[in-house]
């Protein structure tokens, strides 16, 4: 009887490792199985953006800048410089007066007829103003720092004192040489 006995254990043995060996060969295979479906379907999800994108762009400009509006696009307004004035030389209203030369130029309005006809019409009044407005003031108020307020003071009483029916918009100085004695 302990042979009989040790026949069934053996025969269990038997059937139980080789149950064993084929079990791990069928997980092996199951878990290759759901990797190969998983590259499948990324492979099958990537073909498929890529076509839907190739579709929806196909008439569409790629948008590389926001377009802006042209109430946002700050451009600076073209000029017709009028440079006939005379240089204008005179002195300073110092204790030791400098010299002052400058050379103006006005600027306005582009293909305006009027403000080029007025400017050249009040031509010597617009250079005794230059000259009164430089002698009044001090090579302190002359620097360079200083020039764009002289520009505008420069381009007000032109507007409010001298001119009627136009109006400058910019004044240059294409020279302003200060030479203290």
């Amino acid at each position: 009887m302990a042979d009989s006995g040790d026949e069934d254990l053996s025969s269990d043995l038997d059937g139980g490792g080789s149950a064993k060996k084929g079990g791990g060969k069928g997980f092996l295979t199951g878990v290759l199985k759901y990797i190969l479906i998983g590259i499948a379907a990324i492979i099958l999800i990537v073909t498929i953006v890529v076509v839907v994108n190739l579709i929806m762009n196909k008439n569409n400009t790629k948008a590389t800048s926001i377009p802006v509006s042209d109430e946002y696009v700050t451009t600076r307004e073209v000029y017709d410089w009028y440079t006939s004035l005379d240089q204008v030389r005179t002195n300073t209203r110092d204790p030791i007066p400098a010299s002052v030369v400058v050379q103006v130029a006005i600027g306005y309005k582009k293909d305006d007829k009027n403000a080029s006809a007025e400017i050249t019409s009040r031509r010597i009044e617009i250079s005794a103003f230059l000259r009164r407005f430089f002698s009044q003031k001090t090579v302190a108020e002359l620097g360079p720092e200083n020039e764009d307020v002289l520009r505008q003071q420069i381009r007000d009483q032109i507007n409010d004192d001298i001119l009627s029916s136009s109006k400058i918009r910019d004044i240059q100085f294409t020279s302003l040489d200060v030479v203290q004695q």
